[in-house]
């Protein structure tokens, strides 16, 4: 089993930029995909991003292509969200999630972080 615990959340203007943290324990890291989601009051979660466990092959959701980079240190046991040119509508709490499942759409994440708020204010 493993552990995720999220950080680096906070208010930011539109244009910002925040770069979200995801550290793991119980389990290296690198056995596990690693995707990080988010949800907006009143809406269901969605993926965000997801990274392979290698860090060799990504996903982006198209809201968040070219402004949301997602990589990982699997020496660091830690998983990052980096995330450029925030607009309002990218106020959710943020998720990180584990799978030991390979990388792809619709996959299961097992394990889940507590979640980190992102407000973006216009």
């Amino acid at each position: 089993q493993v552990r995720l615990v999220e950080s680096g959340g906070g208010l930011v203007q539109a244009g910002g930029s925040l770069r979200l943290s995801c550290a793991a324990s119980g389990r290296t890291l690198s056995s596990y995909t690693m995707g990080w989601f988010r949800q907006a009051p009143g809406k269901e979660r969605d993926i965000v991003a997801a990274i392979s466990r290698s860090g060799g092959s990504t996903y982006y959701a198209d809201s968040v292509k070219g402004r949301f980079t997602i990589s990982r240190d699997n020496a660091k046991n830690t998983v990052y969200l980096q995330m450029n040119s925030l607009k309002p509508e990218d106020t959710a709490v943020y998720y990180c999630a584990a799978t030991p499942r390979n990388l792809g759409l619709g996959v299961k994440y097992d394990y889940w972080g507590q979640g980190t708020q992102v407000t973006v204010s216009s």
